[in-house]
């Protein structure tokens, strides 16, 4: 929860504005520059967990987000900030985010999808939570000393958090594990209680990147990503300009938006481990589509607008709920900080991908129409995609080799 306070930073913008005189776009970046952060993180929070553990890694970096903040206290200018509240604050929640949730989905290995959603769910009720918590202190104490309150707060939730955590520790899983298990993995079927595991291999970050389900899965999470940060980010100026509400009830969108993103991390998790991920991915994608072509094609009212809204907060948070179980399913336990990190990074582009597409293309509504077409393209990498099924290829170079010595294949290695 503690991590998950950063996504009330659009409480910060208009405040920052009225102090400082600086242009609200230029301090709205600073939440781009957050999550770019936070996602490039991610590529190095396996090997720092390797060097120093699970709890010195979470709690130094509960002790370097929260003094990110206490320190965005005393900036005046935006480049100070970019770097305390951008850099620093989104590279430590990044870091602690990535380990924490990898360490989750080790412990419990028969319920991925729900025990993702219980913790990124955790992550958005943080964002519900400190809403009030940190509007009422800009209200009170100022747009400056909230920083500060912040961040104590959340250095002690994290470092506090970080002593109660215990480090899941994965052997490698045996290689007699058969096609047909990691196929019902792929599908997000559950295996018997103390059946063997259905991975036959834990991939490395170098294995895992020769597979071609690497770059799809990343293609996917990309389009997930965008989708969902690209709305958060103006979802108010949609209801303004768009459904022609005033600027109160725009506002409520934000609230809904966290509320129906926190529901759907836990109830498309916890569903994901019954009737399969890959399945939930092309229902979250399909309606994402068809969500988006509403709010381009159809006149927008009050109902309308909100339902398109919902739908597509609902399916964000189902599908950052459901990838780091995909990921575990295809590339194995062992390693999956480190695979998960990399796959991850379709986070960050997509956090900048928006923005500048609706920059280039003049508008909302062209910007829906491409992330339409991509959820489309998604849903049909999501209906075909597989898990790779380790050795097919070094099996292939054997019987190759063998072929050309004209030798028993067996004893080529």
């Amino acid at each position: 929860m503690g991590l998950g306070t950063i996504y009330t930073w659009s409480l910060f913008n208009q405040p920052l504005v009225d102090k400082f005189g600086w242009q609200l776009s230029s301090v709205a970046i600073t939440f781009s520059i957050t999550s770019f952060a936070l996602a490039f993180a991610t590529l190095f929070s396996g090997k720092l967990q390797e060097k120093w553990g699970i709890r010195r890694l979470i709690g130094t970096a509960g002790i370097v987000l929260g003094l990110g903040l206490m320190l965005s206290s005393q900036v005046s200018s935006l480049p100070l900030l970019y770097l305390l509240a951008g850099v620093v604050v989104g590279f430590a929640d990044g870091t602690a985010y990535m380990t924490s949730l990898s360490n989750l989905i080790k412990w419990f290995p028969e319920r991925k999808g729900l025990i993702s959603g219980i913790s990124v769910g955790a992550y958005g009720t943080g964002s519900l939570l400190f809403k009030y918590i940190n509007g009422s202190l800009i209200g009170s104490v100022g747009v400056s000393m909230a920083f500060l309150y912040w961040g104590v707060i959340v250095l002690l939730m994290i470092v506090i958090g970080s002593r109660m955590i215990k480090e899941a520790v994965v052997s490698e899983a045996p290689v007699s594990a058969s096609a047909n298990q990691v196929a019902q993995a792929g599908n997000g079927q559950l295996e018997p209680k103390g059946a063997v595991p259905a991975i036959a291999h834990n991939y490395s970050v170098k294995e895992m990147l020769k597979t071609k389900q690497a770059y799809l899965l990343f293609i996917m999470f990309f389009t997930a990503c965008m989708s969902g940060l690209y709305l958060i980010g103006i979802v108010k100026d949609i209801g303004v300009q768009l459904a022609g509400l005033d600027l109160a009830t725009a506002a409520n969108a934000v609230a809904m938006i966290a509320i129906f993103n926190t529901v759907g991390r836990i109830i498309l998790g916890a569903l994901s481990d019954k009737v399969g991920r890959l399945k939930v991915l092309c229902g979250t994608f399909l309606v994402t589509a068809i969500a988006v072509a509403v709010l381009s094609f159809v006149p927008l009212t009050f109902g309308i607008f909100f339902a398109a809204v919902a739908a597509i907060a609902f399916c964000f948070g189902g599908n950052i709920t459901v990838f780091p179980a995909i990921v575990s399913d295809f590339f194995g336990l062992k390693n999956h900080g480190k695979n998960y990190g990399v796959i991850y990074q379709g986070f960050g582009i997509g956090a900048l991908s928006g923005a500048f597409i609706a920059a280039w293309m003049g508008g909302f509504k062209p910007t829906f129409i491409v992330i339409g077409i991509l959820c489309l393209i998604s849903f049909l990498i999501a209906v075909m995609i597989k898990p790779p099924v380790y050795g097919e290829r070094e099996q292939q170079a054997t019987d190759a080799k063998a072929a050309k010595w004209k030798v028993n294949p067996h004893t080529v290695r």
